[in-house]
């Protein structure tokens, strides 16, 4: 599969159509809901998609910047029938250069324990204990970039 990264802005119908890959993978396996409060707050952040050659967002990820140096990376999503084909990493490191272009120095994240080998493999190392995040084991995870 042919995809392409790009920066997306808040409140377009592209970033409507990442929440709702968002949604299918992250939260409704949960039975979760986006609140309107949690999609507000992202009007601030860094939205990063990844489309097909069709225009169709098959992976998405947020930035949310919390000091000079430290930006975080934030609800990382796949389309399941696109998992597989190196398009998280594709993300990630799209996030990471976003990341050092705008001068941050540490790209820190919530993983997921299912997540971690995936992390590790991009460089990302653990930090601190793990804890439970929508009732899901996670860790703490950062790289200097």
């Amino acid at each position: 599969m042919n995809v392409h990264i790009l920066q997306i802005e808040f409140a377009t119908p592209a970033f409507d159509e990442a929440l709702a890959l968002r949604d299918l993978v992250l939260r409704k396996p949960l039975a979760l809901q986006f609140h309107t409060e949690d999609i507000t707050a992202e009007s601030s952040e860094i939205h990063i998609v990844a489309y097909t050659d069709l225009k169709q967002i098959v992976g998405s990820l947020t930035l949310r910047l919390i000091s000079t140096e430290e930006i975080k990376m934030r609800q990382v999503a796949v389309h399941p029938e696109a998992q597989g084909q190196q398009i998280g990493a594709k993300l990630v490191a799209e996030s990471e250069r976003v990341a050092k272009q705008l001068g941050h120095s540490i790209m820190t994240l919530h993983a997921r324990d299912t997540a971690i080998p995936f992390y590790k493999r991009l460089g990302y190392s653990i930090i601190g204990d793990g804890f439970d995040e929508v009732n899901i084991p996670h860790h703490k995870m950062y790289k200097n970039l």
